[in-house]
């Protein structure tokens, strides 16, 4: 089931989501904004995981860093 959503773009990014359907990389915005959130969903997905295992690691002893000393 879909859900109809109103949404306001700033004009470089309408323009570029034009030109993402003009090139017929998708057959219109809809499909091409469900797609950037599933990449993002994804990316979030993977993120968590690392966050994760970063966060068992100094709770376990394995190091003293902290996930800011460690990611930087």
């Amino acid at each position: 089931m879909m859900s109809r959503q109103g949404i306001f773009f700033t004009k470089p990014n309408d323009e570029w989501l034009k030109s993402q359907v003009d090139n017929q990389k998708y057959s219109n915005k809809s499909e091409l904004l469900n797609d950037l959130i599933r990449q993002a969903r994804n990316q979030q997905i993977q993120i968590d995981y690392a966050e994760g295992k970063i966060e068992k690691a100094e709770k376990s002893g394995f190091t003293k860093d902290s996930k800011e000393q460690i990611l930087t």
